[in-house]
């Protein structure tokens, strides 16, 4: 049987914790930041956790 292929863009954004779930970064930062207070794009800064229920499907696409 072939070896299962990750999908290489999910495997760059999503990283495994120490517990087995995974880190993400937050969006809307990229752009149109003169409108977002201060307060909002240093929140935007800090990394996350994916949700419960999306976790499964980060997994299967991380491989």
């Amino acid at each position: 049987m072939p070896k299962m292929k990750s999908n290489r863009g999910a495997a760059k954004t999503f990283k495994r914790t120490a517990s087995g779930r995974y880190k993400r970064m937050k969006a809307y930062k990229s752009h149109i930041l003169t409108k977002k207070s201060r307060k909002r794009k240093r929140n935007l800064r800090k990394a996350t956790i994916v949700h419960p229920t999306d976790q499964k499907r980060v997994s299967r696409m991380v491989g």
